[in-house]
């Protein structure tokens, strides 16, 4: 574990890479705006059907963005680690929420209003450069997990998910090692938790990763994008 748990919110706000170019006069509203909540493991950070509110942030902890079918089936779409921000799209359209986000384990949400966030949509160029790429990304995202679905098998899949959760724009303060159980790595990459436990075991052997106690600790970033087992 790291020492982010000690990170005040205003530390977090500080640090992320949108604030970088706000002025002080911006960053101040964003600072007297925006509130921290706790979200204890297997809470909702958020659900589906509510209308969105706020921009959320992860301080500490895990989030992960999932929806059930009526017959109680899951499916997971991605996980948002430390210094991750999501709902910027559905805070754009200013709809109900069409997923649920639910805490790994333990997690601090930084919220920022939705009417924080459209002044500084208006008020700041900066910060509007910087959720367009913010959407580019995330949909480069999501594409690669379905081409990742479709047309690798399940080895590769998990590789290729974990190395995706080291993306210097979506989630820049992930740390090296992984706080995320084999089952919801499975729900992530889209395969079963014997079936990514299989696939993790294989990529210790190469050198890419070590399952460390809590977590996954990666050996070589490069090394799990490139894999193609």
């Amino acid at each position: 574990m790291s020492d982010r748990n000690q990170v005040t919110l205003k530390e977090a706000l500080r640090s992320a890479i949108w604030a970088k170019d706000l002025t002080p006069e911006q960053m101040a509203r964003v600072e007297a705006d925006t509130f921290e909540t706790f979200v204890p493991k297997g809470g909702f950070v958020c659900r589906k059907g509510e209308m969105v509110e706020n921009w959320l942030g992860i301080i500490d902890g895990m989030v992960k963005m999932n929806n059930f079918s009526s017959d109680g089936k899951s499916v997971t779409f991605t996980g948002v680690p430390p210094g991750g921000w999501f709902g910027e799209g559905t805070v754009l359209k200013n709809e109900v929420l069409k997923y649920d986000a639910m805490a790994l384990r333990d997690s601090r949400i930084a919220r920022m209003p939705a009417a924080t966030f459209m002044w500084l949509l208006d008020t700041s160029l900066p910060f509007t450069r910087f959720l367009l790429m913010q959407l580019n990304e995330r949909l480069g995202q999501f594409i690669g997990m379905v081409e990742n679905d479709r047309l690798l098998n399940p080895d590769t899949r998990v590789a290729r998910c974990l190395a995706s959760m080291f993306h210097s724009h979506l989630y820049p303060g992930l740390e090296k090692i992984v706080h995320i159980s084999q089952e919801e790595l499975g729900l992530i990459s889209g395969a079963s938790r014997q079936r990514a436990n299989q696939a993790l075991q294989l990529l210790e052997k190469q050198g890419l990763l070590s399952l460390d106690y809590g977590g996954i600790r990666i050996l070589d970033l490069e090394g799990l994008r490139r894999y193609q087992a």
